[in-house]
């Protein structure tokens, strides 16, 4: 069984005992949260929402909250003198899926 769940603004297939990597979310490390906002649910009986499934949740543990490796964020115009460096990380949180509660 798996589920498409939208958290941070994206959409994530997910399925049991999978790890994943989601935005920030605010939850320490060995805390549940659960995801409410479950678009699909597959496997021998198929759900799909309208543009939620009604009474379906995902559950996970998180496993840790970390950043992701820095990009360099380069600005430039030709002839103009203009250079600008700037580096960016972004936070991200690990969490592993327990449950599919369909």
């Amino acid at each position: 069984m798996y589920a498409i769940i939208e958290t941070g603004g994206k959409q994530l297939k997910v399925e049991e005992g999978q790890a994943v990597y989601v935005e920030k979310l605010p939850a320490e490390a060995g805390e549940t949260v659960t995801f409410d906002k479950v678009l699909f649910i597959g496997g021998e009986d198929v759900k799909v929402g309208t543009p939620t499934v009604e009474g379906a949740s995902v559950t996970a543990k998180v496993v840790e909250q970390g950043r992701e490796k820095k990009i360099v964020v380069f600005k430039f115009k030709k002839r103009k003198n203009y250079r600008r460096k700037q580096g960016h990380r972004q936070p991200y949180t690990k969490v592993t899926i327990e449950t599919i509660n369909a």
